[in-house]
């Protein structure tokens, strides 16, 4: 697991500092300077722009982990692969362009009562979609490469900057609304732009058409793989998309961007989480071509103990603070704490369940995860349309954990019964068992002084210190160590050069 620590590492730590910048933007500055209404707005272009993107790829990003080591020659420019999946993509980004134009007044029906700013603002959905369309395909097809520092630079790093001096123009009169808007959307060619930069540096830009020598015959197995991929990988968008969504058309932008607020704050405790499935999971595809089930076993189980451990570590500590933290939000933000809580419950599962997708859609049962994902879409579909009008922003949260829960729970038994491959080992019950009880110190703590931040400050101290401190003291994560030791290394070399 040497290169998946390195690089996952070097990734959490970026995205780390990202996180700091996405606070900045999105936790403080937007909270600022910007109405409830007008965070919903931002942050449903955001989540439609992502919906446009997946629609679009058709299916190519899981075939890019799945089949590019068998095109793998750099030699001969790997057989044009990257030609041939930018072809796919541009034609199922004119087609879902056409589409958003063509259903323009049926999606605008949607939301024109309870979210008509919106509507001001519906093209702008089209550039943020391309542009992060753009990225996934080149961020997908670097991870390949086994090249992953640069993709999370780009997207963590430039891009958040960028929105940042976009949104001081604002604050500062020089721009309106409908500039920042504008601008928003169109900051998101800057990351691609980097990345094919980044691949004309390394010689690894071959995207002229008399690069692809892909036979017929294998051009119909990307075919078929990407055709089945496309709504599987839809099924993961439209969970994280859906709820958004509906929540904009049954309530609002104001609950919009309440609910949007916190799901930033639950993705921000799934950075370590990502870093770890962003270079594990091109790993996979090459233990499917040489067969080592043996090294898969071993990946699958060290990816979701880190994950167990990380995700619940960061849940309980802002857990134990989430009433300090929202006190520091508007009034109405209030209505997103057990939301923050239900989401986080569907995050941790998914977590703990590590690389179940990545072994699941690069293997050839591929096939079957088609109804899971169909499963998936009706669960977050027919849920959301019962419990958003009964329970509010509450009940789209409920509806996505419930979802999340049902999908990786049939996913992870499909995965054992065929391949006898599981993530469990005896020590993560043990891991759970210290967070339960590091939960239950925590909360019958007395608070020490009259100063809110203070007692914060002290809560998370416990917090790190009885959790993270057990885990290590009987070495229930030996990867923590390792991790924690790599990390202590990277800093001080660091400061040394």
């Amino acid at each position: 697991m040497g290169l998946v620590q390195k690089d996952a590492l070097r990734t959490t730590l970026i995205s780390s500092f990202g996180l700091v910048l996405g606070y900045v933007n999105k936790g403080l500055l937007f909270l600022l300077i910007f109405s409830t209404e007008q965070i919903g707005v931002v942050n449903l272009i955001f989540s439609l722009g992502v919906l446009f993107a997946q629609f679009s790829n058709l299916g190519s990003l899981y075939s890019i982990w799945k089949f590019f080591p068998f095109f793998k020659n750099k030699d001969k420019a790997h057989h044009g692969f990257l030609a041939f999946m930018l072809f796919i993509v541009s034609l199922g980004a004119l087609l879902v362009t056409a589409l958003f134009l063509v259903f323009r007044s049926s999606i605008e029906s949607i939301y024109i009562e309870k979210s008509p700013l919106f509507l001001q603002y519906y093209y702008w959905v089209i550039p943020l979609g391309l542009g992060y369309l753009m990225y996934l395909v080149f961020e997908v097809y670097l991870r390949a490469l086994f090249k992953n520092i640069i993709s999370v630079f780009a997207l963590d790093i430039v891009l958040r900057l960028a929105v940042t001096l976009l949104l001081f123009l604002f604050w500062n009169g020089q721009i309106g609304f409908d500039s920042f808007v504008a601008g928003h959307s169109l900051l998101f060619f800057l990351p691609p732009l980097i990345l094919i930069g980044y691949l004309i540096r390394i010689k690894e830009f071959y995207i002229h058409p008399k690069h692809i020598q892909i036979s017929k015959r294998f051009q119909k197995i990307l075919f078929n793989y990407s055709g089945f991929n496309y709504i599987n990988s839809l099924g993961g968008v439209l969970v994280n998309s859906l709820d958004v969504i509906m929540v904009a058309q049954y309530i609002g932008l104001r609950a919009t961007g309440v609910y949007t607020t916190v799901i930033f704050l639950t993705s921000a405790l799934q950075v370590p989480y990502k870093a770890l499935i962003r270079v594990s999971a091109p790993l996979v595809a090459e233990y499917w071509k040489t067969r080592d089930m043996l090294k898969m076993k071993l990946l699958y189980t060290q990816v979701s103990s880190v994950s167990l451990v990380l995700g619940l570590g960061l849940f309980l500590i802002v857990w134990v603070n989430i009433d300090f933290l929202f006190s520091l939000l508007k009034p109405e933000f209030s209505d997103g704490i057990w939301v923050f809580f239900f989401l986080m419950m569907g995050r941790l599962l998914d977590m703990y369940f590590g690389l179940n997708g990545a072994i699941f859609n690069t293997s050839k049962k591929y096939r079957y995860d088609l109804i899971f994902t169909l499963n998936l879409i009706v669960i977050v579909y027919v849920l959301n349309l019962y419990l958003i009008p009964l329970y509010g922003i509450e009940g789209a949260a409920i509806s996505t954990a419930i979802a999340l829960i049902v999908y990786n729970l049939g996913r992870i038994i499909f995965v054992f019964f065929t391949y006898n491959l599981h993530p469990f080992k005896f020590q993560q019950v043990l891991v759970i068992g210290v967070g339960v009880i590091c939960f239950y110190l925590i909360k019958i703590t007395p608070e020490l002084f009259e100063i809110t931040w203070l007692n914060a400050a002290i809560t998370t101290s416990l917090t790190i210190l009885i959790y993270f401190g057990a885990i290590l003291l009987f070495n229930l994560e030996p990867e923590l160590r390792n991790y924690l030791r790599n990390g202590v290394r990277h800093v001080i070399k660091n400061l040394r050069n």
